[in-house]
């Protein structure tokens, strides 16, 4: 029965894995950004978390999104579990820190999809997958720009506090 309900799927057993993973990679993204959100909230870090709470539901939306594809295609979507997620930050700065590293990651985990979607001449993934690429040109930008103002406004006096008033101004102009 396995194998009539695979000839029924667009994608091949390898490509449905490396989705599920990402949904997976995409979830605990969403946790972790709710996580940064709740430390910028205790921390009186309003606008920052109102940020964070915004990047976890994006990434949720990014998880559905893949969620859906492989449904759409006829595949398994496995609803993923989301052990470990930090919660707690030593400071102000090293939220964003992590910010931009889990959004590195990210893109590097969409490029090996798009890489094995090639390899196996899965195109119409790798045209779905162009979607999220697009997204994480924004997302490392933002992150990185977030991460700048530590160093262009300095974290003295009321540094803390003017940095948390410009995370909402960051904007990406993909043109």
């Amino acid at each position: 029965m396995k194998d009539l309900l695979r000839l029924k799927s667009s994608l091949t057993e390898e490509i449905e894995t490396i989705l599920n993973d990402q949904v997976r990679k995409e979830a605990h993204s969403s946790a972790l950004y709710l996580a940064m959100a709740s430390w910028c909230d205790r921390n009186g870090y309003d606008n920052s978390a109102d940020y964070f709470y915004k990047q976890s539901d994006e990434e949720r939306g990014h998880m559905l999104k893949i969620f859906k594809y492989i449904l759409d295609l006829g595949g398994s979507s496995v609803s993923p579990s989301i052990p470990d997620v930090k919660f707690e930050f030593n400071s102000f700065r090293e939220v964003f820190e992590e910010a931009l590293e889990q959004e590195v990651i990210i893109t590097q985990s969409i490029n090996n999809i798009v890489d094995r979607c090639h390899k196996v001449k899965d195109y119409m993934t790798v045209e779905f997958m162009n979607w999220f690429l697009n997204e994480q040109k924004e997302e490392e930008y933002v992150a990185r720009r977030a991460l700048e103002l530590f160093d262009v406004i300095g974290e003295e006096g009321t540094g803390r506090w003017e940095i948390d008033r410009h995370i909402p101004k960051i904007t990406y102009d993909a043109k």
